[in-house]
C-alpha cells in the first residue's frame, strides 16, 4: 500500500512543481518602468508645473495649501521655456522641469529595472502609473508663486574625464536676478543644489530654501515577493535629538505628524533598496513639516530660515539631495546618520558588523553568493559552544526517547503522575528538558540580524551566485533552492528527538513542507543563507550525535570491563575460600 501511495505521490509532486513554475512566470513579472518624459514646445499635453511651494511660518503652523498649478511669480516668465531639461552623468540620468526647477525623473543607469535589461531603473518618476518627483523653490517674500526659469541649454551631459557637472537655470523676477544651480559629481548620486540670488531691486528681498519629496500611494516597486517581513516604505527624518526617525505616510496624510524645529538634520522618502533625501546645511535652523499635495501626493519636506537679501546685495541658498541606491559609504559621506536609511530594524547593532564583515569577505572572494556562504561559516563557528551544547541536550533526549516513552505509556492516563516520573527520570540521567532551546533562542538574535542584513543590502540586487541563480536578491525561478531547503530541514528534523505528545510531532512533521511554501518566493539570498545554516547545523548535530554515542559505548564497554573484572575477583575469592575449605 504504501508502495502505491509513493508511485501516485512522484508525479503529482513533480506535476505540482511545473504548475508552481509556470504559474511564477506568468504572475510574477516585473511591471515596465516609464519612459523619460518630454516637453514639446506648445503641446497642448504638455505636463503641468509642480504645485507651488509654500510652508508653514513656525512649529504651530500647519503647512498651508499650494497656491494653484501653473501661477509662476512673474507673468511675464510664463514662455521662458517649457522644455524639460536632460542631465547625464556616469549615475544618474535626470530630467528637470524649468517651471520650478524640479526633478520629475531620475533613472539610475548603473542600476538595471530587471536582470539582463538594458533599462535603467527609475526612481522618480512623474507618471500615471507612479508620481514620485523632488520639489526645491525659492520663496520669496511679495513674490508668490513658482519661477519660471530660463536654461542655458536643454542638454547636459558628464564628459569623460570630467570630474563635476555644472547646470544653471536663470530667472529674473521683478529685477531680483536668481540663479538655480545643480552640482553634479562623478560617481556620486548626491547633488548640490543652489538658489544664486542677486538683488538688483531698490527694495531688500527675503527669501527661503524649501524641499519637498512628494510620493503618491503606489507600491514600492523594488518589493519582492513571498511572505517574510516587508521593507519599509514611507518617510524618516533625522535630527540631533533622534537620529533616525521614521513616520508612516499614514501618519502625515492624518496629520499625526507635528512640525519640528531641527538644528541641520535631513528628510527622506525610503523604500526597498533606494532613497531619496533632501539634506539642508547643517549650521542652520530647519522647519521639517509633512503634507500633501493638490495631486494628493504625500509631502515629507523641510523648509531654510529666512533671510534677507539688501538691495544691491547677493545671497546664497542652498540643499543637497541625493537620489540612488542605498550605498552606505555614500550616504554616511553625504549626512550623519544618512546611512541609518538602510533599515536592519531593531537589531541594527548586529546586522551593521555583520554587513561589514559580508563586505570584507566579497573583497576577498568577489562574489556575494559564496561570501552569503562563508559568513554563515563564521557565524556558525562563533556560535559553536551554544550550539553544541543544545545538540548535545538534543541528542541525549534522543537517546532517552524510548523510556520517556515507556514512562508516557506507563502513566497516561494520570497527567501528574507521569510529570513527576519524568522529573525524577530527568534527574537521574541529569538531562535539561530546556537544554536545547534556550542556546537556540540565544542563536535567535543574530540569525534575524542577519536576515534582515541580507534583504537591506542593495549590493545583492541583481548579484550572481552561480548557474540558474542570476540574482541573489530575487527569487529562485525554480524554486530549487526552497526545496533544497525543506529537504535539509527534514533531513535535520531526523536527528532531533521526536516530541512525546503525538499532535505536536505530527506538527513537526509537517513544518519542512509549510518552511518550503514560505521561502518559495524568497530572495535566493536569503534561501542560501537558510541552506548553508541547516546544512552546518546537520553537520554539527551529527558529529555532536555520534561523539555522545561513543562515549556511551566507551562508557559501556567501560562498565561491563570492571563489571567483568568485578565478576573475575568474585570468582577468585570464592576459589580461594573453598580451597581454604579443603585445607581444612
Amino acid at each position: 500500500m504504501d508502495l502505491k501511495r509513493i508511485i501516485i505521490l512522484i508525479p503529482l509532486a513533480i506535476l505540482a512543481y511545473l504548475l508552481v513554475v509556470q504559474w511564477n512566470q506568468d504572475y510574477h513579472q516585473p511591471t515596465p518602468e516609464p519612459q523619460a518624459p518630454t516637453l514639446a514646445a506648445n503641446s497642448s499635453d504638455a505636463t503641468q508645473p509642480s504645485d507651488v511651494l509654500d510652508a508653514p511660518e513656525s512649529t504651530s503652523e500647519r503647512a498651508t495649501s499650494p497656491l494653484e498649478n501653473g501661477q509662476s511669480a512673474n507673468p511675464a516668465q510664463e514662455n521662458a521655456s517649457n522644455s524639460l531639461v536632460s542631465v547625464d552623468t556616469d549615475v544618474l540620468d535626470l530630467r528637470i522641469d524649468p517651471r520650478g526647477g524640479d526633478i520629475i525623473y531620475a533613472a539610475l543607469p548603473e542600476q538595471q529595472q530587471a536582470l539582463n535589461s538594458e533599462t535603467p531603473f527609475v526612481l522618480l518618476s512623474d507618471s500615471t502609473s507612479r508620481s514620485y518627483i523632488a520639489r526645491s523653490g525659492l520663496q520669496l517674500e511679495n513674490h508668490p508663486g513658482r519661477i519660471i526659469f530660463s536654461p542655458e541649454q536643454t542638454d547636459y551631459r558628464l564628459a569623460d574625464g570630467e570630474r563635476q557637472l555644472v547646470v544653471e537655470l536663470n530667472a529674473n523676477v521683478d529685477g531680483i536676478a536668481v540663479t538655480k544651480r545643480y552640482t553634479f559629481e562623478r560617481g556620486s548620486y548626491a547633488v548640490r543644489i543652489d538658489y544664486l540670488v542677486d538683488n538688483q531691486s531698490a527694495e531688500p528681498a527675503t527669501a527661503r530654501f524649501i524641499g519637498q519629496l512628494a510620493r503618491d500611494q503606489s507600491a514600492d516597486p523594488t518589493t519582492t515577493g513571498g511572505m517574510g517581513m516587508k521593507s519599509y516604505l514611507g518617510a524618516a527624518f533625522s535630527s540631533p535629538d533622534s537620529r533616525y526617525e521614521k513616520v508612516s505616510f499614514d501618519d502625515i496624510r492624518n496629520g499625526r505628524f507635528a512640525n519640528r524645529d531641527v538644528q541641520g538634520g535631513w528628510v527622506a522618502v525610503i523604500q526597498h533598496y533606494f532613497v531619496s533625501a533632501w539634506v539642508p546645511n547643517p549650521n542652520q535652523s530647519n522647519l521639517f513639516y509633512g503634507d500633501v499635495d493638490a495631486a494628493s501626493r504625500t509631502v515629507a519636506a523641510f523648509a531654510g530660515p529666512s533671510m534677507q537679501v539688501a538691495a544691491g546685495s547677493q545671497g546664497d541658498f542652498g540643499a543637497t539631495l541625493y537620489i540612488g541606491p542605498k550605498i552606505q559609504s555614500q550616504l554616511a559621506a553625504t549626512a550623519p546618520n544618512l546611512e541609518l536609511t538602510v533599515d536592519y530594524g531593531w537589531l541594527w547593532f548586529l546586522a551593521a558588523p555583520l554587513f561589514w564583515l559580508l563586505s570584507k569577505i566579497h573583497g576577498l572572494v568577489g562574489n556575494w553568493g559564496w561570501s552569503i556562504v562563508l559568513l554563515t561559516c563564521v557565524v556558525k563557528a562563533v556560535l559553536l559552544p551554544l550550539s553544541a551544547k543544545a545538540y548535545k541536550s538534543m541528542a541525549r533526549m534522543r537517546k532517552m526517547g524510548p523510556e520517556m516513552q515507556r514512562i508516557k505509556e506507563l502513566h497516561g492516563d494520570d497527567r501528574q503522575k507521569m510529570s513527576q516520573e519524568m522529573m525524577k527520570f530527568y534527574q537521574k540521567e541529569k538531562i535539561n528538558p530546556l537544554g536545547g532551546c534556550l542556546p537556540m533562542l540565544v542563536q535567535m538574535p543574530v540569525f534575524i540580524a542577519l536576515y534582515w542584513m541580507l534583504m537591506e543590502s542593495v549590493e545583492l540586487r541583481h548579484a550572481p551566485f552561480m548557474l540558474w541563480i542570476q540574482d541573489l536578491s530575487a527569487m529562485d525561478p525554480y524554486f530549487i533552492l526552497p526545496i533544497l531547503m525543506g529537504l535539509s530541514m527534514f533531513v535535520q528534523q531526523q536527528l532531533n528527538p521526536t516530541p512525546p505528545d503525538p499532535t505536536q510531532a505530527k506538527i513537526m512533521k509537517m513544518l519542512p513542507i509549510i518552511f518550503t511554501f514560505f521561502f518559495l518566493w524568497f530572495p535566493a539570498g536569503l534561501v542560501l543563507y537558510w541552506i548553508t545554516n541547516n546544512v552546518l547545523s546537520i553537520a554539527q548535530q551529527y558529529m555532536i550525535t555520534k561523539q555522545i554515542e561513543k562515549a556511551d559505548e566507551k562508557r559501556e564497554a567501560q562498565k561491563k570491563a570492571e563489571q567483568a573484572a568485578e565478576h573475575q575477583k568474585k570468582l577468585e575469592r570464592q576459589k580461594q575460600k573453598e580451597q581454604n575449605v579443603e585445607g581444612k
